[in-house]
C-alpha cells in the first residue's frame, strides 16, 4: 500500500500548493488588482489547479478504498482538497497514521 500512500501524499501537497496559488495569487490579481498584464500572467493557475484537483480526487478515492476508510472519511478527504490548508492537514494525518502502524 506504500505506493498508494505516496501517490496520495504527493497529490495532496500538489493540490494544496495549487489551491494556495489560486486563492492567494490568481483570485486577488483578477478581481482586486485587475491589471490586464498580471491577469495574463496568472491565467494558467485555474487550469492547472483543475487538473491537479481531479487527480487528487482520484488519489484520495484510491487511498481511502485501499485503507478501507468509510464513505464519510472518503468525502472528507476529497473535500480537504477544496480548502488551501486542509489538504496539508489531511496529508499529515495520513503520514502520522502510517508511521504509527
Amino acid at each position: 500500500m506504500s505506493g498508494v500512500v505516496k501517490r496520495y501524499r504527493v497529490m495532496a501537497l500538489a493540490a494544496g500548493v495549487m489551491s494556495l496559488l489560486l486563492w492567494f495569487v490568481e483570485l486577488p490579481v483578477v478581481y482586486l488588482i485587475q491589471d490586464p498584464e498580471l491577469t495574463e500572467k496568472v491565467k494558467w493557475i485555474p487550469f492547472v489547479h483543475g487538473y491537479v484537483y481531479a487527480f487528487y480526487v482520484l488519489a484520495a478515492i484510491h487511498f481511502t478504498a485501499k485503507a478501507r476508510y468509510s464513505i464519510k472519511q472518503m468525502i472528507l478527504f476529497i473535500l480537504a482538497g477544496t480548502l488551501p490548508v486542509a489538504s496539508f492537514i489531511a496529508e499529515r494525518k495520513v503520514a502520522r497514521s502510517i508511521t504509527l502502524q
